[in-house]
Formats: C-alpha cells, structure tokens, sequence
C-alpha cells in the first residue's frame, strides 16, 4: 500500500535531512513546530516510524537513551558516546575486512542483514573530563596556594 505523502510528512523529512544529526523525536517535534505550531509530537513520531519503516529513514535505537532517526539509508554503522548520547556515522568501508561467508558458516544462519552500533566518549566529552582532571591535580598540587 502506497503511503501518502501529506504536508506533514514532507516537512518532517525536510526537518530530519536539515537537522543531519540523528535528531530524537523531540529534536524533530521542535525543529517543525517552528513551521507548523500546529503539529503533535505524536503525529511526528508516527511520520518518523514510517519513514523508518518504508526505508525512507533509519531508526537508530539508543541503549539507555531515547531512539534517533537518520537521514541516511545508505549502508552504515554508528558510534554513541555513552556520556552526552551524540551519534555519528562510521562508514561501512571502516569494517570492510569482515568475511561474512564465514561468519554465516559459524553458525548456519543465512546473514540477511547486519547493524553495528559502536560506543565510546566522543572528542567534547574526552575534552571536558580531561580538562576537569587536570584542574583536580592542579588543585591537588602541593605548591597549589604557595605565592611565595
């Protein structure tokens, strides 16, 4: 059955390519209410999921963390930084070296798709808790209050 393609949806879709950054449903609300004070949450989440899907858009599900949606369809992975939940794109190229014969032939599934989803700290976060453990070691210092 063919979806329709209302206002709505087109402004939705619109909204998460302009956005690019793997928006929540909330980031998404927003970022159309600004156009159509009218629309609800829901009737945003209800477009995302269709998108989602009909392949129009991916859903990226977040442990511990509320779903995101991606613009991209193309074959790709993601990386989630378990401190401020931001996600990026890893490009499928990245894991090129996997044989997936062999993987299939590990345990007799026949592979019909794959996601990869990789976590760590981004370069922000990395940044900040670097900069708060060198002012507790400056704080910790010795000679920290010597004017002398």
């Amino acid at each position: 059955m063919p979806t329709r393609n209302t206002v709505q949806k087109r402004l939705i879709s619109e909204q998460l390519n302009a956005l690019g950054n793997h928006p929540t449903v909330d980031e998404v609300y927003e970022a159309v209410r600004k156009r159509r004070p009218t629309i609800s949450k829901a009737t945003v989440y209800r477009v995302l999921r269709g998108m989602a899907d009909t392949g129009d858009a991916l859903c990226v599900p977040i442990v511990n963390g509320a779903e995101r949606f991606d613009h991209r369809t193309d074959p790709h992975f993601h990386v989630v930084c378990e401190v401020c939940g931001h996600v990026e794109d890893v490009e499928e190229s990245a894991f090129s070296g996997i044989d997936w014969d062999a993987v299939q032939g590990m345990n007799g599934y026949t592979i019909t798709g794959h996601e990869l989803q990789l976590r760590g700290v981004c370069p922000a976060c990395a940044a900040q808790a670097d900069a708060r453990s060198n002012k507790a070691e400056t704080a910790d210092s010795p000679n920290s209050g010597y004017n002398g």
